[in-house]
């Protein structure tokens, strides 16, 4: 059973720059693609990144140019480098696995609350 927990969100001014880190326990996580979610109020939860084992990436339009996800296999962590935020930037920010046909599967954490406004 792996288990993820999302940290790094806090209040930011628009302009500012965030990273978000995603700590998975258990065995296999080199194996898996792992991507970046979120969800504002009232809305549906979107894919923001993902990155497969060998470190292909992959962004949603909206976030393109900004956000940068990376991994580091040995601390069975993925990241998300947030910059130049906007306020529709604004969601809880979570991470999961991707499986084979592009979607999220498994658990997903208690996310973290990403909040742009001056």
């Amino acid at each position: 059973q792996v288990q993820l927990v999302e940290s790094g969100g806090t209040l930011v001014q628009p302009g500012g720059s965030l990273r978000l880190s995603c700590a998975a326990s258990g065995s296999g996580f080199r194996a898996y693609a792992m991507g970046w979610y979120r969800q504002a109020p009232g809305k549906q939860r979107d894919m923001v990144a993902t990155i497969t084992s060998i470190s292909s990436t992959n962004y949603a339009d909206s976030v393109k140019g900004r956000f940068t996800i990376s991994r580091d296999n040995a601390k069975n962590t993925v990241y998300l480098q947030m910059n130049s935020l906007k306020p529709e930037d604004t969601a809880v920010y979570y991470c999961n696995r991707v499986g084979s046909s592009g979607s999220p599967f498994g658990s997903w954490g208690q996310g973290t609350q990403v909040t742009v406004s001056s």
